[in-house]
């Protein structure tokens, strides 16, 4: 599936469309260059969930934890600054990607050999015009 985004402005409809894929998967790792709109694109997912907290990209504590329109956690990872694999051991990630409940990871490139089987594979592309092109 693809979603296009041509403006800031559509990023919540986009998100909506993200979504209903959703179905029962809970693990998505977000793949894109530096500012091709992963945390931006996340947020609007998030929002759009019923967040309240406030969103942002979780480059310095590794992983946030928000709370859904229903009371569930979703958790958002940014593993930018990982430097070894034993850190995020050291930070029990199994038991965040094992709870059933939406997590988001930002640069999963830096952890592939830990990433579940059951992960969904997200690209965000910039276009040439702007637009960002979200494709799993």
């Amino acid at each position: 599936m693809e979603i296009k985004v041509n403006s800031l402005e559509e990023i919540n409809e986009a998100a909506k469309k993200f979504i209903n894929t959703i179905g029962s998967n809970n693990v998505f790792a977000f793949y894109g260059r530096m500012g091709a709109g992963k945390t931006t694109f996340i947020k609007a997912v998030c929002e759009e969930l019923g967040v309240k907290d406030v969103i942002t990209s979780p480059t310095f504590a590794i992983v946030n934890e928000y709370t859904d329109g229903k009371g569930l956690p979703i958790y958002h990872f940014d593993f930018y600054r990982i430097k070894k694999l034993e850190e995020v051991y050291d930070m029990g990630y199994s038991d965040y990607f094992d709870s059933g409940n939406l997590c988001f990871l930002e640069w999963p490139e830096l952890i592939e050999d830990l990433l579940p089987d059951n992960v969904v594979k997200v690209v965000i592309e910039e276009e040439d015009d702007g637009s960002r092109l979200i494709k799993l």
